[in-house]
This record gives structure tokens, C-alpha cells and sequence, in this order.
């Protein structure tokens, strides 16, 4: 692209999980260093930038997303030094680095609560979301926590509940209170000046409440429930109108963006989990004033079919005008998309298919470790558990754990990831250590060299970067759509079914694009697509 300060529209974004990422230290547990040392794996895919998961001071009870000191690296992961050193190195292979943000919550160590829960009077008295009881001791109001049960926990000391959206121990931050806001905004400047290329922020629509603490209505009968929390999970039976997404975040993030806007070329993506995800995407990133872009839990859920991925593409344009998404089928909240989506599918075609797709859909792109190589979701024993929130809903939702299981670099013992004979944090799946790095590397129709082979086609075609996406008609069991730029015109088909289909193309296409690995034939306008194909034509 022409004005670098702009890398991220269109960009591709890969996600690590530092826990699981590579062990350099060996003690069984991803650090900061073994991302560094791995760092030259992730350039040569061709993306634009990581996503570091939480790597700051926490106790761990939900994975570093219970943040007891913004400001610092946790021990586990190293020191602050060798995070200076991990930009370096990112730089240096041409990669932005943004990192997690968990602001809406803290963890119950961090200083600010341990201060705000001693009475009503000190100076962080109301940095959190305190209530009173109702007069039969019951909490306030009948919001729900994510993790399960009342998002309301007792404290005997102020004799008040207060509001966790998530574990008891992830207390949430009072956002109508300038000086939270401020000292947010502060913690995230401390990055920006560090030299970190932007933020994911963690429930990005959670930060406000609804400060007369109205009761959620239920889901009426029939309705969609919430995405991105399993069935099981009673907090998707309430209509979530009063504890997040509120109309008061709109002018924080207007706030952080004027923030962002002081360290040109970074910026910030948003995770959206809402009853109208698309909607909130696209209020949320409209007008180039609040975020730069966002992702909903729509291509991280069940469904996929080429209908019901029509059908999110056309709701989101419905409602887009200049918003930006980016898109994702992975990430450490969901089942890999090679089991979500591939379970049915051939293991090495499908998982291509599928990342073609979303190589080429109008907006940017996270893609997860391990997802370039086809990694199918791993099984964890319910006695290696760690999630607490699999812990709490066991057997229905098994948690998060298997898509976080440790990266194959080799296709023996621990897959590489830590030293010979310690036992990783969470086990090695013995499925995925034929998927290992190191055998792929060589191998031409591996997945990882399929994803070497899309983003380096992706990145010379300037319609599939920043194009605009007009869908056509192809029929039910395909996917088509025009990308276009002012030089260029696209038509990209896609057949994410085990079966061979074929369609009349919808417009004259001049020129069959190469380069990309796929195969399809074509007798004048009538395309056919063998199973887990696709094809790009220049219009």
C-alpha cells in the first residue's frame, strides 16, 4: 500500500498465544523470548503483523486476562527487557506488533481494587461498580456472568456487590468515572510511547453499565441468543440491553482514537461479543473516528455454509457504509475452524479453502497460530483442564483449552514446543504432530505452504487488500463476489463443499488469475469447481 501509516486496512494480523506460542525457558510454559526466537516462522508466511495475547502481571486465574498490573511483564513470561527485544526483532522482519488490552476489568490483586474495597471513602471508592443489595440480600439485579452465575459478588468489608462480567476475580472497572478512563488511557499510552503498533481490546462494548441497574429482559421465545457463548450457558438466554454496549462507549472510544491518533500508523481492532454483533461493528468503526476496525464472533460460530456466510457478508454491507471489519475463523476464544467448520471435510483441502475465503473477504484478517497448518481442535482430559470456564460447564462446553494447546514445531515428543521431558502446560495433542512445522516446511500441498502461497497472491492483487465487495449470484452451494479497486476487478468463487459444483459465471471474465494453487475448469461461461476449490478472475 502507498501510506504505510494505513497497513493494517486489508492487513493480516497473526494471532499468538504466548502461553503455547514456543518455551524457551523450559519450563513447560510459551514465553517471550520463544516468541522472538520463532518470529522468522511468522514473517515468512507474509503477514503483516502479531497480536500478542496478555503477557502482563496477573495471577493467572483467567490466563493473564485478569491484569494486576498494566504497566509490566508477568514473571512467567520474562521481563520488559525481552519485550523490547521481541519488538525489535518484529520490526526489524517488517512486522507491526499490537498487544492485548483488558480494560474493562481488572484482577481482584490489582491495587486499585484492593484500595477501592477498604470502605466508601478512599479515593478509589468508586473505580469499580459497587451496588447495594436489595433489601433480601440478593445482589442488585439479574445480569449474568459469561463464566457462569450472577455477575454480582458479595464483599463483606464495603457490605456491597460488585460487578464481574467474568470470574469473581476479574472485577469490573467503573467507566463512568473520568479518572478510570484517564488512567486507562495512560496505561495504553505507556505501550504507544514503547513503540508497540496498536491494541486488540478485549470486550471492547463491555467497558459502560447502565448505572440505574435495570434488569435484562429474557430472550423472547424463538429469538437468536447472543454468539460467542456456548447454548449451554445461561447468560445467552437474557437480552444483553443494560450491562454492556452502551450509548456512553461511543465517546470513550472517540477518546482512545484521538490517543491513537497522536502515534500515527498504529491502531486498534475491537472484539465484539453483542446480540447484534454486526450492527455494534459497524457503529463502532464508522466515521474514522472511534476504532479502526473490529470482529464479531459470526465466522467464529457453527454455521457454515456458503448461504449463511452470504448472509453475514450481506447483513454486515447492509450496515456498513465506511465501517471496517476484520474477519477471523479462529482465535483462543473458539474450536479451531479445522474441527468447527472441517470436522466433515478433508483435513488438508478444506482448511485451504477455507483460508482462500477469508484471505479474500472485504476488511483485514486475524489469523491464529496454528491455523496455517490445518491444527484441528485438540482434546483435553477433563483432569488437564485449565479454563475455569470449561471447568464450569463440563461435559456441555469443554472451555477453551483445546485450542490452546502448545504449537508443533517438530513431529515428535512435545512437538518442539518446550524441552525434552517436561510436561507443557496443557498437553500436546498427538493429532496435530504430523501437522508440525518442520514437516510441512518442505512440502508443497501442505496447508502452511498454501498460506504462504494465498498471502503472497493476496498482497498482488490491491482489489483483495483494500477492494470494495459487491456479491453475485452463483448458486446455493457456492460463494461468489467481486472485489474492485479503481484499477482492478475481480471475480473470486469458492467451493467449500466436499462435492463438485459448478455455476454460469455471472459476468465475462478475461483472464484466469494464477498463482494461488487452486484448480478449477471452465467451457466458456460455465465454471466448474472441483471439491474444496476455488478460482479469481480478472474482470
Amino acid at each position: 500500500m502507498q501510506d504505510n501509516t494505513l497497513w493494517w486496512r486489508g492487513g493480516v494480523i497473526y494471532q499468538i498465544y504466548p502461553r503455547s506460542f514456543m518455551d524457551a525457558n523450559g519450563d513447560g510454559i510459551g514465553d517471550l523470548k520463544g516468541i522472538t526466537d520463532k518470529l522468522d516462522h511468522v514473517a515468512s508466511l507474509g503477514v503483516d503483523g502479531i497480536w500478542l495475547s496478555p503477557f502482563f502481571t496477573s495471577p493467572m486465574l483467567d490466563f493473564g486476562y485478569d491484569v494486576s498490573d498494566y504497566r509490566d511483564v508477568d514473571p512467567m513470561f520474562g521481563t520488559l527487557d525481552d519485550f523490547k527485544a521481541l519488538l525489535a526483532r518484529a520490526h526489524a522482519l517488517g512486522l507491526k506488533v499490537m498487544i492485548d488490552q483488558v480494560i474493562s476489568h481488572t484482577s481482584d490483586q490489582h491495587p486499585w481494587f484492593q484500595e477501592s474495597r477498604q470502605d466508601h471513602t478512599n479515593a478509589k471508592a468508586d473505580w469499580y461498580v459497587w451496588a447495594d443489595p436489595r433489601p433480601d440480600g440478593t445482589p442488585p439485579n439479574n445480569w449474568l456472568s459469561i463464566f457462569g452465575g450472577a455477575a454480582w459478588t458479595f464483599d463483606s468489608r464495603r457490605r456491597q456487590y460488585y460487578l464481574h462480567n467474568f470470574l469473581t476475580s476479574q472485577p469490573d472497572l467503573n467507566f463512568h468515572h473520568p479518572e478510570v478512563r484517564q488512567a486507562q488511557l495512560d496505561n495504553m499510552r505507556f505501550w504507544l510511547e514503547l513503540g508497540v503498533d496498536g491494541f486488540r481490546l478485549d470486550t471492547v462494548n463491555f467497558y459502560f453499565h447502565d448505572q440505574a441497574l435495570r434488569d435484562n429482559p429474557p430472550v423472547p421465545s424463538g429469538e437468536a441468543k447472543t454468539l460467542g457463548a456456548p447454548d449451554a450457558n445461561p447468560y445467552t438466554w437474557q437480552r444483553h440491553a443494560h450491562d454492556l454496549s452502551r450509548p456512553e462507549n461511543l465517546d470513550f472510544l472517540k477518546e482512545l482514537r484521538a490517543l491513537m491518533d497522536e502515534f500515527p500508523g498504529t491502531t486498534t481492532v475491537g472484539e465484539i461479543g453483542d446480540d447484534n454483533p454486526l450492527e455494534r461493528m459497524a457503529e463502532y468503526t464508522a466515521g474514522g473516528d472511534k476504532l479502526h476496525m473490529a470482529y464479531t464472533f459470526d465466522l467464529l460460530n457453527a454455521p457454515r455454509s456458503a448461504a449463511y456466510i452470504r448472509e453475514v457478508i450481506e447483513r454486515f454491507q447492509r450496515l456498513a457504509g465506511d465501517a471496517w471489519p476484520c474477519w477471523a475463523l479462529s482465535n483462543h476464544d473458539v474450536v479451531r475452524s479445522a474441527t468447527r467448520w472441517g470436522a466433515d471435510e478433508d483435513p488438508v483441502a478444506y482448511p485451504k479453502v477455507a483460508l482462500a475465503l477469508l484471505f479474500s473477504l472485504r476488511g483485514s484478517v486475524c489469523l491464529y497460530q496454528g491455523e496455517e497448518l490445518g491444527l484441528p481442535e485438540a482434546d483435553v482430559p477433563f483432569e488437564r483442564i485449565q479454563d475455569p470456564y470449561g471447568k464450569v460447564l463440563w461435559p456441555e462446553f469443554k472451555g477453551r483449552d483445546g485450542c490452546r494447546t502448545p504449537m508443533p514445531w517438530e513431529p515428535t515428543g512435545n512437538g518442539g514446543f518446550t524441552a525434552a521431558g517436561v510436561e507443557p502446560w496443557l498437553p500436546v495433542e498427538a493429532r496435530q504432530l504430523p501437522l508440525a512445522v518442520a514437516r510441512q516446511q518442505d512440502d508443497a500441498d501442505s496447508v502452511l505452504n498454501a498460506t504462504r502461497r494465498l498471502l503472497a497472491f493476496r498482497a498482488t492483487h490491491p482489489a483483495l487488500v483494500d477492494g470494495d465487495l459487491r456479491l453475485v449470484e452463483v448458486g446455493d452451494e457456492l460463494l461468489g463476489f467481486v472485489r474492485e479497486t479503481g484499477e482492478e476487478r475481480l471475480l473470486c468463487v469458492f467451493n467449500l463443499t466436499g462435492q463438485a459444483r459448478e455455476t454460469r459465471l455471472p459476468m465475462a471474465a478475461s483472464e484466469t488469475l494464477e498463482g494461488h494453487g487452486f484448480t478449477h475448469e471452465r467451457d466458456g461461461d460455465v465454471l466448474r469447481l472441483p471439491p474444496y476449490q476455488a478460482a479469481w478472475f480478472a474482470l
